[in-house]
């Protein structure tokens, strides 16, 4: 049987999209993201399920600077997801929302409720935990007048109470998920396929002047959509940087050797993250 392995414990956002993507396979949560993708290095589990990007809070950072600088795995497909945020309590809380005293939770998923924590809990001190489903399971282990911000899977999970539904700052929240695995043929993704996309890795020289508008003008001139383009540091040296680039269509045998062709012949490193298809679930 395959096992798939996600950001855990359970009750996360991770927990989920597996749970919607997927069947019957065994599923194994991991404390961090490094842990997972390890695992799916060593061959400890088959596939590998972790965050990649929020619409409010931007790139996970971490998932995509383990997979450039510690262990390039190839992206085998992307999961949308809805984002709903709610504030959790322990069943036995029976006060007012001023009565809460801390707010646990991971780190992205405090700063999409931001405004909501000003505005109605401006005294209560944050605490970050390494998921919302971690956040959830301390809730359930303790009577203070604390909380957690998570789903409401995590609140089934635990047995906590949802004290206020959708408590994240902006509308049409969602999550993108990279989906990781050494064997494209593991997956069996039993969703309808919206589109395709190539995601790029480009080092760019750095004695180069105009380099980075020649490498847009490389797609711009063949007509390629470019979904992101975002910089990250090498960790070589400041001013050094890397570019993760989207291109939404799948890799071809004639542009994107063109592309590559054209780059490198800048001086440009050029490598491919990944082309996969991606799958936007629907919450029950």
């Amino acid at each position: 049987m395959t096992t798939i392995g996600y950001l855990g414990p359970r009750g996360t956002f991770t927990k989920l999209a597996v749970d919607t993507a997927f069947n019957g396979e065994h599923k194994e949560g991991f404390t961090t993201i490094p842990e997972c993708i390890d695992a799916v290095d060593s061959g400890e589990i088959d596939i590998g399920v972790v965050p990649l990007e929020n619409a409010i809070e931007g790139t996970v950072q971490l998932t995509v600077d383990y997979l450039v600088h510690q262990v390039r795995l190839p992206i085998m497909a992307e999961i949308v997801v809805p984002i709903e945020q709610h504030l959790l309590v322990h069943p036995d809380f029976s006060g007012v929302l001023s009565d809460i005293e801390q707010i646990h939770s991971h780190s992205h998923a405090i700063a999409q409720c931001h405004q909501y924590i000003h505005k109605h809990l401006p005294r209560a001190k944050i605490h970050f935990a390494s998921s919302t489903g971690r956040a959830a399971e301390m809730i359930s282990e303790t009577t203070e007048s604390i909380a957690a911000i998570g789903n409401s899977l995590a609140a089934e999970e635990y047995g906590l109470q949802i004290y206020e539904e959708n408590v994240h700052d902006y509308p049409n929240n969602h999550t993108r998920f990279a989906v990781l695995a050494k064997d494209e043929g593991l997956l069996q993704i039993k969703h309808e396929i919206q589109h395709e996309k190539t995601s790029l890795l480009i080092t760019l020289p750095s004695d180069y002047a105009g380099a980075l508008h020649q490498v847009l003008s490389a797609f711009s001139w063949r007509k390629m959509s470019l979904s992101k383009i975002e910089s990250r540091p090498m960790k070589t040296g400041l001013g050094n940087y890397f570019f993760i680039v989207d291109v939404d269509q799948p890799f071809d045998d004639v542009l994107f050797p063109g592309v590559k062709a054209e780059l490198e012949a800048l001086g440009c490193k050029v490598n491919i993250l990944g082309t996969y298809p991606v799958y936007h679930m629907k919450l029950s």
